[in-house]
């Protein structure tokens, strides 16, 4: 019996039209463009403007646009998931709304949360739907509007994030290209390091936490990034060596683009240069669920089916992971 496989059928990204660069940055709080650029290798990052837009609004468009070139009728898909960390609502789902907002009338959606992994984690799941043969047009978004909890006085967070969604049509396969192999992994203990301190059910709003400026990202930067940089290694190195990959059969490296030095380091773990690695941490900073994706879509153009493609992604929780993919087609088809 053939075995069944995940592939990716077509990918699309939406970042706002507004640019945050470092010179704007610079006069919002005590930095530089040379002190950002040297420790993140970020430039510039997109910003969604506009009353009463959230992170469903991105998603959304992501979804419109990988409707339109894979040629998908929106009731033909079965499911959609959301990976945000910055969901529109407590509830509903963002999913649910995305649904709506492009008619995916026949779809059940649902939203998952695991901070900067969650697209890994996310594709990870729907691949099971996929592999068990029970649907056959799975879409999973990453998408996520940080600005929203993004504290612009704080110089040490808010020249990271940025906004941005991605979403991945995924279809079985038959030839052995598709999702291969995952490694998924989380540490609670992580929430001592990255953490958004109020507006669940342990520290509800109040006066008290608006005040204490508590619902925006808190981040112990030299923490967070001595685990990132060695466990997205080491998952990495994981995956490649329980594959049997070695540098040389990796075509691709696709990072969660959190920080230049710890891409680097990554590649290095895994024994490959920068020519493999998908990099666009500059133009758009960390945008959290969306990074993997909106590389996928940067790259789209330069892959070629069959290519080894391997993801690597840490976020907080702590959560990190890595995966195996076979791309499934000429990417330069949809130029």
């Amino acid at each position: 019996m053939t075995q069944i496989k995940a592939a990716i059928t077509g990918i699309c990204g939406y970042v706002p039209d507004y640019i945050l660069t470092n010179a704007e940055l610079e006069t919002m709080v005590d930095t530089s463009d040379e002190w950002i650029t040297s420790r993140t290798g970020i430039k510039e990052r997109r910003i969604l403007k506009g009353e009463g837009m959230g992170t469903s609004h991105m998603g959304a468009e992501a979804v419109k646009g990988l409707l339109r070139k894979t040629d998908t009728r929106p009731q033909d898909i079965d499911l959609i998931i959301c990976s945000t960390t910055t969901p529109d609502f407590v509830f509903p789902a963002s999913a649910n709304i995305i649904s709506d907002m492009v008619g995916a009338k026949n779809a059940f959606s649902y939203d998952m949360q695991a901070a900067c992994s969650g697209f890994l984690y996310a594709m990870s799941t729907a691949s099971q739907f996929i592999e068990t043969g029970r649907y056959k047009k799975v879409i999973v978004v990453g998408a996520d509007k940080m600005s929203s909890i993004v504290d612009y006085q704080d110089r040490s967070t808010c020249i990271i994030f940025g906004d941005g969604a991605g979403a991945a049509l995924l279809e079985p396969s038959t030839d052995g290209n598709g999702l291969i192999d995952f490694v998924l992994k989380s540490d609670g203990s992580g929430i001592n390091h990255l953490v958004q301190k109020a507006g669940g059910s342990r520290r509800p709003p109040s006066i008290e936490t608006v005040t204490n400026r508590e619902h925006y990202i808190y981040q112990e930067g030299a923490a967070v990034f001595k685990f990132a940089v060695t466990n997205m290694a080491e998952a990495a190195a994981q995956i490649m060596e329980r594959n049997r990959l070695t540098s040389g059969q990796v075509k691709w490296l696709c990072p969660h683009q959190a920080n230049k030095r710890i891409i680097s380091a990554t590649a290095d773990r895994m024994g490959i240069g920068e020519e493999k690695v998908m990099i666009n941490i500059h133009k758009y900073g960390n945008t959290t669920n969306a990074t993997l994706p909106l590389a996928l879509w940067d790259y789209e153009s330069q892959l070629r089916k069959g290519d080894n493609i391997v993801f690597a992604a840490f976020g907080g929780g702590f959560t990190w992971g890595a995966a195996y993919l076979k791309w499934a087609y000429d990417g330069d088809q949809f130029a």
